[in-house]
């Protein structure tokens, strides 16, 4: 049996500094907003190279509180991926606004940038690029077309944690950037969690409000805001995670490499393509084939998990019928129909890729 993610594995690994630091936390009684929470929100900006770190209760609530503190609201658009986890578009329909969705690039499977400016209205407001599996999205040519068409940006990082795009991190971008921290991401805690990253003073003004009940001082609410705090207990897991992040990015690296150099010797599979301009931290290591119905099935038999990573693309959701009737998105409706998640994780060895590889060329090969 290979898992898609080892957590327990994981946590056998540094289980003393995490279990220390729990019974400490527990010890000191502060439990809201704590010593780990701000502790976790320097470090974590520090790392990202950003000026303000906002933490909150998971990735959807980092997507919504940023979109709302961006102004964005009800009668606006924003310019979107449907090739992704409905969160993303979800947090725009939340404030009342409309999800528009432009075309993927076949091979990265983020955005296709060359697409979006064709999508732009007098009502679009701001694009929100998702950052997919762990590969940056070309953000110079998509941020100098937001500066053109003065748009906002803000960046979906819910897979990105540690990747980067030049010498920047993901999140460090656009005017926010949006980090999901659930158990499987490659920064995750053992619950829900979240954060928002900004070197705007007054949008982390706003979004520190947001997140605890549009209050600044206690009793006293400027804004009508909502209950999204990232908890103390999941903090000091982050916090201890945080210090590993790049051995843990280049863990997956390492797997994801080695299954690339196999898999591009290998009939009616294309693995992942890195594109030179980023580094790719494979939060997911998604290939395309013809014949991924038969590999998924195969897999599966050999009792190695996989995932579709996304088989439906947000057009055509039953969510988003109303103003997705006719849309055609033919690249991200092909990729839907042929990818394929395999196994990655920090520790998976060079044996367990072999043997995923192994089934995998039993399947095409055949």
């Amino acid at each position: 049996m290979i898992p898609m993610v080892d957590l327990k594995g994981q946590y056998q690994s540094f289980k003393d500094e995490i279990d220390s630091g729990i019974l400490t936390a527990l010890e000191a009684t502060q439990f809201i907003l704590g010593p780990n929470v701000q502790a976790f929100e320097k470090e974590a900006a520090e790392y990202l190279g950003v000026e303000h770190a906002i933490s909150c209760a998971n990735g959807t609530d980092a997507l919504h509180l940023a979109v709302r503190a961006a102004g964005i609201k009800e009668g606006d658009e924003v310019i979107t991926s449907p090739f992704t986890f409905i969160a993303t578009a979800e947090a725009i329909a939340y404030v009342g606004a409309t999800p528009v969705f432009v075309d993927i690039d076949p091979r990265t499977f983020n955005l296709d940038v060359n697409l979006i400016e064709a999508a732009i209205t007098p009502r679009t407001k701001a694009i929100i690029p998702v950052h997919l599996f762990g590969q940056p999205v070309d953000m110079a040519p998509l941020m100098a077309l937001a500066e053109q068409h003065k748009l906002q940006v803000i960046e979906d990082c819910a897979q990105s944690f540690g990747a980067a795009y030049g010498d920047r991190m993901t999140s460090a971008i656009g005017l926010a950037g949006c980090h999901s921290f659930f158990p499987s991401k490659n920064l995750g805690c053992y619950g829900d969690g979240g954060m928002i990253t900004t070197n705007d003073a007054q949008l982390a003004e706003t979004l520190r409000m947001l997140r605890n009940h549009g209050s600044k001082v206690r009793y006293h609410h400027d804004i009508i805001g909502y209950n999204s705090r990232l908890d103390e207990l999941q903090a000091v897991i982050l916090r201890v995670k945080l210090k590993r992040i790049e051995q843990f990015n280049a863990g997956r690296r390492r797997a994801a490499h080695r299954y690339s150099a196999a898999l591009a010797q290998m009939p009616d599979v294309v693995p992942p393509f890195e594109d030179g301009k980023g580094r790719h931290v494979y939060h997911q290591y998604t290939l395309l084939s013809p014949r991924r119905d038969a590999i998924n099935k195969a897999l599966n038999e050999a009792q190695i998990a996989n995932a579709i990573y996304y088989p439906i693309p947000l057009h055509q959701q039953t969510a988003f019928a109303d103003t997705c009737a006719g849309v055609k998105l033919p690249v991200s409706e092909k990729v839907a129909a042929e990818c394929l998640s395999l196994p990655i994780f920090p520790e998976l060895t060079d044996a367990q890729v072999d043997q995923v590889l192994d089934v995998i060329r039993g399947v095409v090969s055949g």
